[in-house]
């Protein structure tokens, strides 16, 4: 779509260009940005030019750019001790997009637009993946995923801060993990998505997204009986209804998933 009201574009090349003037908003993917009319927005800064490597290893963990496509961290090659590899391939097909679309869409775009079937929210998510924040007065801060999205299409960025990276700890990349999603289309969105992890120390995290509102994660000191998992799932709050699933439907198929998410763990 065009972007009638935009009369001016800047290319980002260092902290001090992303200092916004009024009307300025920042551009990554553009996927959906350019998806709809954007009143008020005058003018464009393109993160996208500030030069990040788009994956990087950190220590024993991973860094993702918030620039960093969608295809890019699908294709990164296998590390031979990140168990946890698979879900980037298989939270990018959750995502609902063509190939085109994987290719411009940002990691750090979809994170940022917070839709709660967002691809990205669910594997940062499951990953215990934390989001650097650079804020206006040249700091920083960190914080969950799971705490930076608020809502369906909402999040805790204050004016002027910009997602510089996601890091995903090594002890998540590490651990065993499932992946679940349901859709009421075969090609449709994420109706639900439930991420099952055990760590190497024997700890159990189930992730629901899609299913409501904001990113719930579940927490255990060992894989949890069915029973349990089933009432704690059926529990959480946000459980919500649009055009692609009734709430209740939503909280059903999330206990279905998460007991096949279980299941596959424990054998």
């Amino acid at each position: 779509m065009d972007l009638n009201t935009v009369s001016a574009y800047r290319a980002a090349r260092s902290r001090d260009d992303l200092m916004l003037a009024d009307g300025e908003r920042i551009l990554g993917g553009g996927t959906w940005l350019y998806s709809e009319p954007q009143i008020g927005t005058t003018g464009l800064v393109d993160l996208t030019t500030m030069g990040w490597p788009a994956l990087e290893r950190v220590g024993d963990g991973l860094r993702i750019a918030a620039t960093c496509t969608i295809a890019e961290l699908a294709q990164m090659p296998p590390e031979p001790t990140w168990r946890a590899h698979p879900l980037f391939f298989q939270a990018a097909t959750a995502l609902l997009a063509s190939f085109k679309v994987w290719n411009v869409a940002t990691v750090g775009g979809n994170v940022c637009r917070a839709f709660a079937a967002g691809a990205m929210v669910s594997l940062c998510t499951a990953l215990d993946a934390e989001a650097l924040v650079w804020t206006p007065d040249g700091g920083e801060r960190r914080l969950p995923v799971a705490d930076l999205v608020t809502g369906n299409g909402t999040t805790s960025l204050r004016d002027g801060e910009v997602l510089r990276a996601l890091d995903i700890p090594g002890h998540a990349l590490r651990a065993r993990t499932a992946f679940r999603k349901i859709a009421l289309a075969e090609l449709g969105r994420s109706g639900a998505v439930v991420i099952g992890r055990v760590d190497e120390d024997g700890r159990a995290v189930f992730s629901v997204t899609a299913a409501v509102e904001r990113p719930a994660v579940l927490r255990y000191d060992a894989l949890p009986d069915a029973v349990r998992l089933a009432a704690d799932v059926r529990s959480l709050d946000g459980y919500y209804s649009d055009p692609f699933g009734a709430a209740d439907w939503r909280r059903h198929v999330s206990g279905v998933l998460a007991a096949q998410t279980r299941e596959e763990l424990a054998s």
